[in-house]
């Protein structure tokens, strides 16, 4: 693995440590984004914003890679809930004809916004990338569905996945969980549920720039408050959403980084960026499962942001960041492991 190596600096913000390339990509994000905790307080209204931004903006993203067979159903809820609806993505049969990586990939958006057609691209990515079978989950958003409905629903639909494999032409012993952001600290969750009730057992967890503490204190919230595109105030605003007035942010599976016992758990390939508020508690979470045993692959990227990921045709890290991820992905199936992945360390 070979990301970006260039310190932050001393520079006077955000937009001084940023990759040049990176530049008008945060300013086009930010100049779209609803201002989250400022002007803008509703979820739904934060939503029409994003989804109206979405359809006006020309593709920044490039073209959406090819797959095979792309289908919307709904998988069983948790006990007393709604099923959830799930988007299957299968890879090019010709290429990938299987077995393969079963990945549950779960999307980012602060627990209160985004869904399927938000991370469409995202999820074809794992699947073409990766050669992976993706279960793209549509979660209950809060604060409609407050703490833990998000968490149950991603349970229930990595349940369901993990009796699916065979029909999704999946290895049953390469079970991903993965997501990005709010999605990657869910991810995080999965695997502290799956350990504690016995299953389903998760081959490998990737988290992409996760949410990984409520707590919201480290030098990285400090240093990145804003100038990055994802701000303090957007992540403040997130949390509010999520837990509510009386929601506990220090619940392991609000907060896997606050969890007691982070043992027995599945390796995990990280992605950070270093001009994210979420950085340090990333790296932290990476420290925390090495001391309890667990292998972790670190790709830090110190002039990367928040969201990075989706431009690989513009961003060199954010295509070497895919490769990395996708080769951790692609080394959970039996007959495709390389010899010698042991992980990296926290750059």
């Amino acid at each position: 693995m070979t990301p970006s190596t260039a310190g932050s600096g001393a520079g006077g913000g955000v937009p001084d440590r940023l990759d040049p390339r990176a530049r008008p990509l945060v300013a086009a994000l930010t100049a779209s984004f609803p201002d989250l905790g400022g002007a803008v307080t509703d979820a739904v209204e934060a939503r029409r914003i994003l989804a109206a931004a979405a359809g006006a903006a020309p593709a920044r993203r490039g073209t959406p890679l090819a797959v095979g067979p792309v289908v919307d159903r709904t998988v069983p809820g948790p006990p007393g809930a709604p099923e959830i609806p799930v988007r299957l993505y299968l890879p090019d049969p010709e290429r990938h004809p299987g077995p393969r990586p079963t990945v549950v990939f779960l999307h980012g958006g602060g627990y209160a916004l985004c869904g399927l057609d938000s991370h469409d691209a995202t999820a074809r990515g794992l699947a073409a990338r990766a050669g992976a079978a993706v279960v793209s989950v549509d979660y209950r958003l809060a604060p409609e569905h407050r703490f833990p409905a998000a968490v149950d629903d991603a349970y229930a639909a990595l349940c369901w996945a993990a009796g699916e494999c065979a029909a999704l032409g999946g290895d049953p012993g390469a079970l991903v969980a993965a997501g990005d952001s709010s999605g990657g600290g869910l991810a995080a969750a999965l695997a502290l549920r799956a350990r504690d009730e016995r299953g389903p057992a998760i081959a490998l967890q990737v988290l992409l720039y996760p949410v990984l503490d409520a707590a919201q204190d480290t030098p990285s919230y400090r240093e990145n408050a804003h100038g990055g595109f994802l701000t303090a105030a957007h992540l403040r605003w997130f949390w509010q959403q999520y837990l509510g007035p009386d929601g506990d942010g220090r619940h392991p599976l609000a907060s896997p980084l606050r969890a007691a016992d982070l043992g027995g758990l599945p390796p995990v390939h990280l992605v950070t960026a270093g001009c994210d508020p979420l950085r340090d508690e990333g790296l932290a979470y990476a420290e925390r499962l090495r001391a309890a045993g667990t292998g972790v692959t670190v790709a830090h990227f110190p002039r990367m942001f928040h969201g990075f990921l989706g431009f690989p045709h513009l961003l060199p890290d954010a295509g070497q960041a895919w490769t990395d991820a996708a080769e951790a992905i692609e080394s959970t199936v039996q007959y495709r492991k390389n010899s010698g992945r042991s992980g990296g360390g926290a750059g």
